[in-house]
């Protein structure tokens, strides 16, 4: 099976070895953003449970994730204790990263998750479709008159915007800003930030829910269908009586935003560049895209493919979680109040889980991966993201199968969340 063109940099040996042994999220070097995984593999393989220069551990192993993952009386997602430092008291970036689902635990985070699975069930999910692919094969029009494009900036990011648009009611002309706001604010979750980070991310959620203020006071006065609106769903709550506090109600919405525009952005992404960079899969794939005689095999064949890509490169890379007892992880003592971060993209690799976990294999069985997490926080959107991924990248290998980059794509450079910030590419 060959590479290809080299996309992903190669990292010497040495070079892994040299970073996995001073190893520290607050300092990591540029080839580090460009390409973890051989660092991941030395750290999983000596130190997979790795006590950080600021006190926290660090894991690797699939077994040590799915464990923590599974204790959720014994760790807490809640972040009050880590963000509050990190932010500062009363900032806006405080107020969101402590209120949102993700890092809360029951019952804020059983009552948020309920209300939001409600208005994404199996049948609305499906009502989506057709706008779904409306949305796809109008964008596809776009680079095609155009010969070309960005696949992140004309494609990958318009698709869950909408999407998410869509979801929560917000009307075509106020979505410009949602993608900076979505970026400033899930950025400023990195280990380290720059003053200039901070700022914008603190401006950016207080521009955000400013604007949520206006929309929600305008869905109270006209509510949507609960069933697919799932603000209305969030302002109204359950019959028994479930509902949110303003401040819950407007950070989640953006919680909402930021967590179904950034892991699907970065899922298209990701796979449509590694498919330039693994000519023998895409092959593959194309055979079954362009030559769909049971579209349920096809749709089947493309799910398998998501799941793959999501395993290979993961969209979220990290999760945290603090130990609420002391406790043993890995043969590895912790205190109580130990704080950890859950590595997502080395667990995604394990090999004592998934055989050759380095070569993507887009007909990999029994693909049990982390990318959407696990437990009680496992992601509230899989199956839309699933979908957005299944209908993008499908509709797009259809359209222009001899795609090719026309330069090196631009990632990032961020830890916790692994995408491409460019891509220029173009068509036959």
């Amino acid at each position: 099976m060959s590479a290809g063109p080299v996309i992903t940099p190669a990292m010497t040996q040495d070079r892994a070895r040299e970073i996995a042994a001073g190893f520290d999220l607050r300092a990591l070097p540029p080839d580090f953003y460009a390409n973890p995984y051989p660092v991941y593999t030395l750290l999983r393989e000596t130190e997979p449970v790795k006590h950080m220069p600021d006190g926290s551990y660090f894991l690797t192993r699939y077994a040590d994730l799915v464990g923590v993952y599974r204790d959720a009386h014994g760790f807490s997602s809640d972040k009050k204790v880590e963000f509050t430092p990190k932010y500062g008291a009363g900032s806006a970036l405080l107020e969101h990263h402590t209120t949102s689902l993700v890092f809360n635990d029951p019952p804020l985070h059983a009552r948020v998750r309920k209300l939001i699975m409600g208005a994404l069930t199996r049948r609305s999910i499906a009502d989506l479709e057709p706008g779904l692919v409306a949305l796809v094969d109008s964008l596809l029009d776009r680079i095609a008159a155009q010969g070309g494009g960005d696949l992140v900036e004309d494609f990958a990011s318009a698709i869950p915007v909408e999407i998410i648009g869509n979801l929560l009611g917000v009307p075509h002309s106020d979505r410009g800003p949602l993608r900076g706001w979505s970026l400033a604010i899930l950025g400023a979750l990195e280990p380290k930030l720059t003053p200039e980070q901070e700022a914008l991310g603190n401006r950016s959620v207080s521009e955000f829910t400013d604007y949520l203020k206006t929309l929600v006071a305008q869905r109270r006065k006209h509510p949507g269908d609960p069933e697919h609106d799932v603000l209305t769903r969030l302002i109204q709550g359950e019959a028994a009586g479930e509902r949110l506090s303003e401040t819950e109600l407007l950070q989640n919405c953006v919680f909402i935003l930021n967590a179904g525009h950034e892991t699907t952005t970065n899922l298209i992404g990701n796979a449509l560049v590694a498919l330039h960079e693994w000519p023998g899969q895409k092959s593959a794939l194309l055979s079954a895209v362009q030559q769909p005689t049971d579209p349920l095999a096809l749709e089947n064949e493309l799910a398998i493919a998501v799941d793959e890509f999501l395993r290979f490169e993961s969209s979220n890379q990290l999760g945290n979680r603090r130990a609420l007892r002391a406790c043993e992880v890995g043969g590895v003592p912790l205190a109580e109040g130990a704080l950890v971060t859950l590595c997502i993209g080395a667990a995604n690799r394990d090999p004592a889980q998934f055989a050759q976990p380095d070569v993507l294999d887009l007909r990999r069985q029994d693909n049990r991966h982390l990318a959407f997490g696990f437990g009680i926080h496992q992601c509230a959107g899989l199956s839309l993201a699933r979908l957005e991924g299944r209908i993008a990248i499908g509709r797009f290998l259809r359209r222009f199968p001899a795609y090719r980059l026309t330069a090196s794509p631009v990632r990032g450079g961020r830890a916790r969340f692994r995408g491409f910030l460019h891509a220029a590419f173009a068509v036959a």
